[in-house]
């Protein structure tokens, strides 16, 4: 079952056996309402942050469980959930089975739209599909559970990364016996919780003509981000974050990242005039991201 979620304190809120808990997800059946179990886990301290400067804050914490946030105080959110792929998280099995991961993602997104504004928008960097495993439609499945829990969908943007290793998987040589397809792209799927127009917050915009013209294509090309130089199995770009950042939200404006990992989607925030919020299970990652914050800030800003 999927490691991300608390069983253990939801059953014991929810007075009932975690196994008996795990068995009912498992069975395919319906938890009780969130609401119910918000409200009982209500009575809960608010985890306190790790780090907070610069509006910059980081949490230690299980962002689906987690009673650090109010409800519609988000106005963005732009994250690269785990994508169940066999990744070395530092304290997270990345190899669940298929509708565990799908329920884990329901959860989250279940999470993201609650505290999102009226008017919150939505950046997610998933696969277009993945082969580990079997092949399965990651990305449609995704975008379908997120519109089962409420979001609108927007659009789509291909993300052209350029990593050609993706090409490996040929399945038959040279037959049409069983070859493989497989995109060397991935997705940032945009959508929105009410309404696409932005109507709340500063309604001072940052973003250049030429950046403007270029971001509104769907199609954006820049490279990866190497994980040695980062120390995290799967980091993003910080062009990735920026883009979302300038293009989709106003100078001034909360933007959370729910799977903090290496922190660049806060260091853009910051580098931005936005605040930044962020949360990790791994004590580890927090620690990373705060220190890449904390040396971005001593370098000179580059104007």
């Amino acid at each position: 079952m999927v490691d991300w979620v608390d069983y253990k304190r939801i059953a014991s809120e929810l007075q009932v056996k975690e196994e008996d808990l795990k068995a009912f997800i498992k069975k395919g059946e319906n938890l009780p309402p969130t609401q119910e179990i918000e409200d009982n886990l209500s009575t809960n301290p608010p985890v306190k942050p790790v780090f907070s400067e610069n509006d910059v804050t980081i949490y230690h914490d299980n962002f689906i469980t987690s009673s650090a946030l109010e409800h519609e105080t988000i106005d963005l959110i732009v994250t690269s959930p785990p994508y169940n792929l066999g990744i070395d998280y530092s304290n997270h099995d990345d190899t669940d089975e298929y509708d565990d991961y799908l329920w884990f993602t329901e959860q989250w997104l279940t999470k993201a739209y609650q505290v999102s504004r009226s008017d919150g928008r939505l950046c997610m960097n998933i696969p277009l599909d993945k082969n580990k495993g079997g092949q399965q439609s990651v990305g449609a499945d995704i975008t379908k559970i997120a519109k089962d829990v409420g979001w609108q969908y927007h659009s789509t943007i291909i993300w052209n990364e350029g990593n050609i290793s993706r090409r490996t998987a040929w399945g038959s040589w040279m037959s049409a016996s069983a070859p493989y397809v497989i995109a060397p792209v991935e997705i940032i799927v945009v959508m929105y919780k009410e309404n696409w127009k932005k109507t709340s917050g500063s309604r001072e915009n940052d973003i250049t003509r030429d950046e403007f013209m270029a971001w509104t294509n769907g199609v954006w090309t820049f490279n990866g981000e190497s994980k040695k130089r980062i120390g995290h199995p799967a980091p993003f770009p910080r062009e990735l974050p920026k883009r979302c950042i300038k293009l989709f939200s106003f100078v001034g404006a909360t933007v959370l990242d729910p799977f903090l990992g290496s922190g660049t989607t806060l260091i853009e925030a910051w580098d931005n005039k936005r605040v930044g919020i962020g949360f990790d299970l791994s004590e580890e990652y927090c620690q990373l991201a705060e220190k890449r914050l904390t040396d971005t800030w001593l370098k000179p800003k580059l104007i």
